[in-house]
């Protein structure tokens, strides 16, 4: 962990790149390599075709982003993390905002049950 999965509507493929929101929000991630293991990092983005964004009169956009996370980070460390993940899908997206409407939001998700794994990228790290 953490996983990190970004929902973003089809109106926005032909004017961002998403594999490079991608690599920019993964090392984000490694730069918080002392709370995440870096073999333990997933990243994903899906393409939402069939969407509503308010009135649906505009070309409204929207990126939906979520971390998932195990537990056992303190509250400075999660909030600290989610902030530095926000400031580069902000900062990705500014050139279109300024010119586009666009809803950006991240939403943290801490499991607090065992989960199952096995992982032995993990390996190449230690």
């Amino acid at each position: 962990m953490p996983h990190i999965i970004v929902e973003y509507t089809a109106n926005l493929s032909n004017h961002i790149d998403i594999e490079n929101l991608l690599k920019k929000i993964n090392e984000a991630v490694i730069a918080h390599k002392e709370i995440f293991p870096i073999g333990g990092i997933r990243s994903r983005a899906y393409k939402v075709n069939h969407y509503q964004v308010a009135d649906g009169k505009e070309n409204d956009a929207f990126v939906h982003t979520t971390l998932k996370i195990g537990k056992g980070r303190t509250e400075k460390e999660k909030s600290d993390f989610c902030e530095s993940i926000f400031e580069v899908i902000k900062d990705h997206f500014n050139a279109y905002a300024a010119h586009s409407y666009l809803a950006l939001s991240l939403e943290l998700f801490e499991f607090h049950h065992k989960t199952y794994k096995s992982n032995n990228i993990h390996h190449r790290f230690s």
